[in-house]
């Protein structure tokens, strides 16, 4: 069974910048997707990126898109969420997730996900 363990939340102020790891335990990172997903305050979780096995192929909601990027360093069993210009309506606690396949997108087959990590963006 993997473990998924986010780091890097906090608070910003809206323009703003964060950097979300999420590191996976095992030695079967590289061969499967990944995703991240955020779920605020009374709302449902919301796909927000993924990445496929090799970093090679991205996907991103529309209310990310130019301003997030998802990467991944398969040596460091992590995965990475650079967040910019970010805005109140980001705030939200983010999920790490991984496919149980090699290639990862919104409708993807996650099986596995991380505890999750408050980002709060104040206007």
């Amino acid at each position: 069974q993997v473990q998924l363990v986010e780091s890097g939340g906090g608070l910003v102020q809206a323009g703003g910048s964060l950097r979300l790891s999420c590191a996976a335990s095992g030695r079967t990172f590289s061969i499967y997707g990944m995703g991240w997903f955020r779920q605020a305050p009374g709302k449902e979780r919301e796909f927000v990126a993924a990445i496929n096995w090799n970093g090679g192929n991205t996907d991103y909601a529309d209310s990310v898109k130019g301003r997030f990027t998802i990467s991944r360093d398969n040596a460091k069993n992590t995965v990475y969420l650079q967040m910019n210009s970010l805005k109140p309506e980001d705030t939200a606690v983010y999920y790490c997730a991984r496919d149980k396949t090699p290639w990862a997108t919104p409708n993807g087959d996650f099986g596995s996900w991380g505890q999750g990590t408050q980002v709060t963006v104040s206007s």
